[in-house]
Parts: structure tokens; sequence; C-alpha cells
């Protein structure tokens, strides 16, 4: 029987109620790391309308993991209980809870980018960035100082990760997702752009692609075994005209992370220099990059960019060329955009009691 956007989805003893995802989009409204009312009502509202997975904004496995001095946190127990609310109530909308886990690299410590993102320097109350290299993100204005991780610093990162699993599971997450996209710190080891480590985690694939093996691996470890693992990756970097990361390997890297324990690839593009050659980002733009890395895996696989109509997005399962849609900004601008997509695929979805007077008739 061939899916539709509204089949279940079983991954390991999980079933997501649909296939429609809220992609991670950081809101830049923590203080101190901690969820608030904003957190609640932004994620909640997007349970009520319906979607199957609603996924939190990068969340940082360390205050120096951060973005932004306002990014969500989860680097203590108190993270963890601040989140609770919001994985109860999503829950109690019959949608499953995600947790997108995260380190900057050195992309972090920045002003939030309704104030230009620039760079905060430490005695303004920014802190110090580690990549793989000592070579900083070249900013339009300025450039923070970055310092290459050593090999205990590869090790304290792989920790952080491993104990951010275990506290968003105390938190009621029953999703842990795996940034390894856009720039920040385990794709800037996956890409030559921006690793050149002559060491175990530099080099040839396997180096580059050691840490978020290892990091994927050791959520998996205190993850249950009936809940998934997904990872996001960009498939590519843009770079078409330098040495940089690309389809190829990131097709050649899924079934390694299958191995490592992800359940699904969460399929992006993009972020690690600002030099990259952005293709016209027509509808549905990077769908085919999700397609060549499901041939690729027999994990499961998730589709984003630019996925704003119902039919589009119920015909990119239908016709396999993901297992799930990964919506953005379309839940931006509509949080019951999964309830309307109901309705416009004639297809029964049960409203929120309080709602219901407002159904489609």
């Amino acid at each position: 029987m061939t899916a539709s956007l509204f089949s279940p989805l079983t991954l390991r003893g999980t079933e997501l109620p649909n296939r429609v995802m809220v992609s991670p989009m950081c809101q830049y409204s923590a203080e101190d790391g901690l969820a608030n009312d904003w957190h609640l009502v932004h994620l909640g509202s997007r349970a009520v309308g319906r979607a199957g997975v609603v996924m939190s904004e990068a969340t940082a496995v360390s205050p120096e993991g951060r973005i932004t001095p306002s990014d969500l946190g989860i680097w203590s127990d108190a993270h963890a209980d601040a989140l609770a609310d919001v994985t109860a109530f999503v829950r109690g909308q019959g949608s499953v809870p995600g947790i997108q886990l995260a380190h900057a690299g050195r992309k972090a410590s920045k002003t939030v980018p309704w104030e230009d993102s620039t760079p905060i320097p430490e005695s303004e109350g920014g802190w110090e960035t580690v990549a793989p290299a000592a070579a900083p993100y070249p900013y339009a204005e300025g450039e923070a100082a970055t310092r290459e991780m050593t090999a205990a610093d590869i090790e304290t990162v792989i920790d952080d990760f491993r104990a951010a699993a275990e506290r968003a599971l105390d938190a009621g997450f029953e999703i842990a997702e795996v940034h390894a996209a856009h720039g920040y710190l385990l794709h800037e080891f996956l890409s030559p752009v921006t690793n050149h480590r002559e060491d175990d985690y530099g080099g040839s694939f396997e180096n580059r692609t050691r840490l978020v093996r290892e990091v994927t691996a050791a959520v998996r470890e205190v993850w249950p075994d009936d809940r998934p693992v997904f990872v996001r990756i960009s498939a590519t970097d843009w770079l078409p005209d330098r040495e940089s990361w690309d389809l190829d390997q990131s097709a050649r890297l899924a079934p390694l992370l299958a191995d490592a324990g992800a359940d699904l690839i969460d399929v992006s593009a993009g972020g690690i220099h600002p030099d990259q050659q952005v293709p016209d980002p027509g509808s549905g733009y990077q769908v085919p990059y999700a397609e060549r890395v499901g041939a690729a895996t027999d994990a499961a696989v998730g589709a984003v960019g630019k996925i704003t109509e119902a039919e589009q997005a119920d015909q990119l399962i239908r016709n396999g060329r993901a297992d799930v849609a990964v919506v953005g900004r379309e839940f931006l601008r509509n949080p019951y955009f999964t309830l309307e997509a109901a309705h416009e695929l004639d297809t029964d979805v049960e409203w929120p009691v309080q709602y219901r007077r407002g159904q489609f008739e």
C-alpha cells in the first residue's frame, strides 16, 4: 500500500501519527538557555495544529555551544525541567516531541539575527569559539577568534551530547536529533572547507566523519531502544568550485549514520561558508538531495526546503522521494498547516475539541 502524508510511520517503537514534521527553527527567545512561555506557545500551537513531529529548535548541549546568548539549552537539569511542560503539552495533543541537540562551533557567540548576527567579543559577554581548525567564520563585519579543538575538547563534546540526550529523555522527548548541518560544529568536521586537521578527525572521509558517527552512537547509547534518533545533515556545501562536502559524500555517510544508530536522516543543505552558491530556491528545491541520500541507506529520510503546499508534501511521500515532509517557514506563517492539509487532501484528522466548531465542512 502506498504511503501518503497522513499515513502513520513507525520508527523503532514510536509511531508518528502522520508524515508532517515541524522543522527545527531557532527562536532566540531563551534566557540563560531556559525554555519559557514563548517555547510552550510556539511548539504547542503546532501540536494543536496536529503536526506529526514537533521538533524543537537547535538546543545547545553546552553554554559555549550556543549560537547566541538567547539560544535554548539543555546543559543542566534545570534546562530539562523547563522543557518538561512543553513536551507534556505536545504529547497531550497527539504529536511526537523531538529535540535537536546542537553545538554551534565557530558560528557561536554572535548577536541574534534581528541584531545582524555579528560576533560578540568576550569583553562584551561573548565566549571563545572552537572548531576543527583555528579558522573563524568569515562574517561580513569582523571575525571572532576561534581555537582549534584538542583531543580533550572532542571527548568533551561527545560527552556533552550524551549528557544532553539523557536530560532530553528526562524532559519527555521521544525523538533526539543530532544537528550536523548548516555550518555548525559537526558539519565543520565533515567539510574539508573547515576541517584542516591532520589527526584521526581530519583528512580522509573516514576521519572527517568520525565525530558525527561517534556523537550519533553516544546519543543512541543512552536513548531508549523504542525511540528513534535522527541526524540532520547538509547534503552539500553549495561550493562547487572548491574541495567541499557534497552530495556524493552525504550518500556515502548515510549508511554509516544508520550503523551508528540513526533511524532517519533529515536532509538539508548549506551553511558552511558565505560564498555558497545557493540554487534557485524553488518549490521543494532540496527534495532531490533527500531522494539521493534515501537511495543509499535503509534509514528513513526527511526532505526540507520550500515545502509549502499540501499536495506537494503528499506527493513527495506517495512517490517515495522521502518518508517525512519537514516543513519550516510555512509553519511560521500557519501553525495549522497540518489541519488545512488534511482538509485539502480530503483526509479525516481529529481536531482539538476546543476548535471543532471551526472545523472545515
